[in-house]
């Protein structure tokens, strides 16, 4: 239950639109705020929150002055935290190439949702209890866009009180499996 809890956790921290492409760029770019900014075709305000929540995060270090190529250019590091998580990134950006369903960490929850369902989590009271602070809206949407993608299945269940349980599609399965594994072995 322990490592569900923290695979569940990594993959929160990793959703967002920015999060996994910044943490994959940062060292290709030398860590240096243009390069980046050019490299993921962001508008800087953009980049500079994203950065700057990152930093808080504790994901990546905003170099002082005297720790940078150029004292006046901004320069940021992945921290080890960061370096775990981009081995993490690693491995969703590859299985979301293998789903084929386009970039399923930019929304939050649902890479969590499909670990979830994955550990046997079915009805949407578990998955939410197991998630803790997903709101009921939100994860009704992001099963119901799950379930419209083809990755995740949905059964009425009649009795005793008409429900829907909820299971990975019969091609997801093993992907994320595979996902859970490695997400293991990083821990």
């Amino acid at each position: 239950m322990e490592k569900v809890i923290q695979i569940i956790h990594i993959t929160k921290e990793l959703s967002g639109r920015w999060t996994i492409p910044i943490l994959l760029s940062l060292d290709e770019s030398g860590g240096r705020f243009t390069p980046l900014k050019n490299a993921l075709q962001i508008s800087p305000s953009r980049l500079s929150n994203n950065l700057k929540t990152m930093t808080e995060a504790g994901f990546i270090q905003h170099l002082s002055p005297f720790e940078r190529n150029h004292p006046l250019l901004p320069e940021y590091k992945l921290t080890d935290r960061g370096r775990f998580l981009k081995e993490a990134a690693l491995i969703i950006s590859s299985a979301e190439q293998q789903l084929d369903q386009g970039f399923l960490a930019a929304k939050a929850w649902n890479w969590p949702v499909l670990i979830a369902l994955y550990h046997q989590y079915h009805e949407f009271n578990a998955i939410r209890h197991l998630l803790g602070t997903v709101t009921p809206r939100i994860l009704s949407k992001r099963l119901g866009e799950l379930y419209e993608k083809g990755l995740v299945e949905k059964t009425l269940i009649t009795e005793p009180a008409p429900k829907y349980t909820y299971a990975l599609g019969m091609n997801v399965e093993s992907i994320i499996r595979s996902v859970d594994r490695k997400l293991c072995a990083l821990l």
